[in-house]
């Protein structure tokens, strides 16, 4: 039953519509459970009442036109119940609603389970047979299972706006309705107005992502040999390895290697590609994605184990060969002044490819608010949503696009009515900025003079006259990793040395506080592999760097090295959870400042920080403290491992909140840990930006905030609008509450009684 299902669940993942999935899903379930009949009930939501949208058995008339009411019949008692029901004789139960149109008078066992995805009930699937009798538990599972995993699907064709268009009214006769506006929704993490046309973003050598592109007659004889080209050079690399493997391994798994030089043969693979390309027209990178699905999903549904892991084989040699087509025909971007980034996942470096200014905004399948992307879609000020689902990438590029980062909506084919409301959304957001401005030059102190340091983050397409228009005091994180990433290898001492230098001359006497390089999680580099089954929990930050000590040495000195005659840099040291670490570190640090001593420059040892971002770093605050010079707290990866949720996972983001009581109490402590050791404590994640989190901040005695520059002059119009004793009053009560959503509402509640509340709704917060 298991293979079954696996099988059913394939089909109806490479349905090309809704309509169509579900058709497949009846017959198969149909055959499987040797039923009479096998019926989807999906929910409109604007008439609040069950469409019946597939059915094999009952009357194929009553398809699309049978609706139930939300509270009538069996269909709605799962439904109103949220669990299975199985039943002897349906027409003998007190709640059979008998309608007929369908025409199932004949059948009388009947088991129906709910579709529910994300706690949201979408509809319900029945099965019927002519004879009195119960389901087993077998059957019943069977169907549990299916329906979780149709549930998926459907909440994506949600997103699409394919479900409403699936279950609205057709009169007889009508069965074709007009599409709906296409709304989809996603997790929105940067507010503002993105108004523009779509770029989109294709990753590297993914078979899966390549779009389906046509060429024309003239064309196909050139894209055939640019693939036969593209075979060639995989089928040497091939044969290098097998050469070089051959004393290697025994003869069984050598043999393997035959194996994949008959695949790559032009005859095998080959032959099929061209064919494609010939008789349908398809660029060269197309075709092979399209033979390559094929093969691999031929593969998966095989009995046998051995023949079912040869896909990934199928799948690897495709990637090799998509991957050296991608050389042969880089792709060339234009990007249009008003540039929205689209893909199924955004590296950095494709924001740092959009020249400067030309970005509104930014919409991703994955990730979520507080993901790398997100974050520097935020140093951006670029509208951003994440997470979005019904995404279909190869059909967007070059259309017109609304992102709202505020409510996380993104919206296609714009109609004129719809663009000017959101133009005037964006100006009244526009007017909000221009009224901060004003602040620029005044310090964020609050009304009992008590002064808190607001500096930036940066590390992406850096903006100095930015950061310096909104008044920031220095910078508080630098990503050095960002250069690291936008490269096809490591840059020398000298190249990463003219970078730091001009940052930290931009903002001198300012200091500027470079953490060191911070890889792994979401963050890799192209030429440095870093493939790990759980890389959060993994090989990142520190732990990288004193494993390569030759690398961390590198970029100590450049960084020192800039610094000569502006004194003005402070080393932060990311991913610490051992004082150890500390220590090891701060040997290699001296060591490169008495080596730069040797070599003649005039320097001096920088402050050294530990970034706070695990909770045994948290927990060891007082005695990190006694160790370094300051510790500024990473409020996004502290609050991942707090709460265990992945913060890149738009699934569980609901569970990802900076309010978490766990969360604000290991964060006082931290400050406490500081203060009782004399130093500095910052705080350099998306929480210090929030002006909600900004009361609590300041109360807890957080020293520095930093945060993007977008974001700046709004957390500084709060401060400069409340007493410190107000904020230590509000941090009072919210340390006696036990839920998050109790907090926030908290918070927003004591900056309306302050007069912020403006603030608030301009900004969505």
């Amino acid at each position: 039953m298991l293979k079954v299902l696996k099988r059913i669940v394939q089909d109806v993942a490479t349905a090309t519509h809704l309509s169509e999935a579900l058709m497949i899903l009846v017959h198969r379930v149909r055959q499987a459970v040797n039923a009479d009949a096998v019926s989807v009930y999906l929910i409109d939501n604007k008439h609040a009442d069950y469409v019946l949208v597939a059915t094999e058995g009952l009357n194929p008339a009553a398809q699309s036109h049978v609706r139930i009411d939300l509270n009538s019949g069996l269909v709605g008692l799962i439904g109103r119940r949220e669990e299975p029901i199985h039943i002897e004789n349906a027409s003998s139960h007190p709640d059979y609603h008998h309608n007929p149109l369908l025409k199932e008078d004949h059948l009388k066992a009947f088991l129906g389970v709910p579709i529910i995805q994300h706690r949201k009930l979408f509809g319900v699937i029945t099965v019927q047979q002519a004879e009195e009798r119960c389901f087993d538990d077998a059957e019943e599972s069977f169907l549990i299972t299916l329906a979780a995993q149709l549930g998926g699907i459907i909440a994506h064709s949600e997103a699409t706006g394919e479900l409403a268009e699936l279950t609205q009214v057709k009169p007889f006769g009508h069965e074709k309705a007009e599409p709906v506006n296409m709304i989809l929704t996603g997790i929105g993490c940067v507010p503002g107005v993105g108004i523009g046309t779509v770029v989109v973003v294709y990753p590297p050598a993914d078979i899966e992502a390549v779009p389906r592109m046509q060429v024309s007659p003239d064309e196909l004889e050139q894209e055939i040999q640019l693939f036969l080209d593209a075979l060639a050079v995989v089928r040497e690399d091939i044969d290098r390895l097998k050469k070089r493997m051959k004393v290697m391994v025994a003869e069984e798994e050598h043999s393997l290697f035959d194996v994949y030089l008959r695949i790559l043969d032009r005859d095998s693979l080959g032959h099929e590609v061209i064919e494609l390309i010939r008789t349908e027209s398809l660029n060269a990178q197309a075709a092979l994605a399209a033979v390559i699905r094929k093969h691999v999903m031929q593969f998966e549904n095989m009995d046998d184990d051995y023949l079912r892991e040869r896909a990934s084989d199928f799948r690897d040699l495709g990637r090799r060969v998509l991957a050296e087509l991608q050389r042969a025909q880089p792709q060339e971007l234009t990007y249009p002044k008003r540039t929205i980034l689209v893909g199924d996942e955004i590296p950095a470096s494709a924001l740092a490819e959009v020249p400067q200014g030309q970005l509104v905004g930014i919409v991703s399948a994955k990730g979520a608010n507080n993901s790398h992307v997100a974050i520097l879609g935020r140093a951006l000020g670029v509208a951003t949503v994440m997470g979005v689902s019904g995404l279909k990438i190869d059909q967007l590029n070059d259309r017109a696009m609304i992102v709202d980062g505020f409510l996380g909506h993104v919206y296609l084919y714009p109609s004129r009515a719809l663009l000017g409301e959101f133009k005037k959304l964006a100006q009244e957001e526009q007017d909000l900025n221009q009224s901060l401005v004003s602040l620029r030059d005044k310090p964020a102190e609050t009304l009992d003079n008590y002064r808190v340091s607001l500096q930036v983050n940066t590390g992406l397409a850096l903006d100095t006259s930015l950061s310096m228009s909104v008044g920031a005091e220095g910078v508080g994180l630098y990503r050095s990793e960002v250069p690291f990433m936008t490269r096809d290898r490591f840059p020398s001492e000298d190249e990463q040395t003219i970078i730091y230098r001009q940052i930290l001359k931009a903002f001198a006497p300012r200091s500027v506080t470079m953490r060191t390089l911070d890889i792994g999680g979401d963050k890799i580099l192209p030429y440095f592999p870093m493939k790990e089954d759980n890389p959060y929990l993994g090989w990142r930050g520190i732990r990288v760097t004193l494993d390569h000590p030759d690398v961390f040495l590198i970029q100590i000195r450049a960084m020192i090295r800039a610094s000569e005659g502006l004194d003005n840099l402070r080393i932060m040291l990311p991913m610490v959870t051992n004082l150890s670490e500390v220590d090891e570190a701060t040997v290699l640090i001296e060591q490169a400042v008495h080596e730069l001593i040797e070599e003649q420059c005039m320097i001096q040892k920088p402050k050294i920080g530990v970034m706070v971002e695990v909770p045994a770093a948290a927990f060891l605050a007082r005695d990190l403290a006694k160790k370094v010079d300051f510790l500024s707290v990473g409020s996004n990866d502290l609050t991942q491992y707090l709460l265990a949720v992945d913060r890149n996972n738009a699934r569980v983001a609901g569970l990802y909140d900076s309010f978490h009581p766990a969360l604000l109490q290991l964060l006082l402590k931290i400050v406490e840990g500081g203060h009782a050791a004399g130093i500095e404590v910052s705080i350099c994640g998306e929480m210090a930006s929030d002006p909600l989190a900004v009361i609590v901040l300041i109360a807890m005695g957080f020293d520095i905030l930093s945060m993007n520059a977008c974001s700046l002059p709004r957390v500084k119009w709060v401060i400069r609008n409340m007493t410190l004793a107000n904020a230590r009053r509000i941090l009072g009560q919210v340390m006696e509450m036990q839920h998050a959503d109790e907090i926030r509402y908290h918070l927003k509640t004591a900056l309306e009684d302050e007069g912020l509340g403006g603030l608030i709704r301009a900004g969505k917060t």
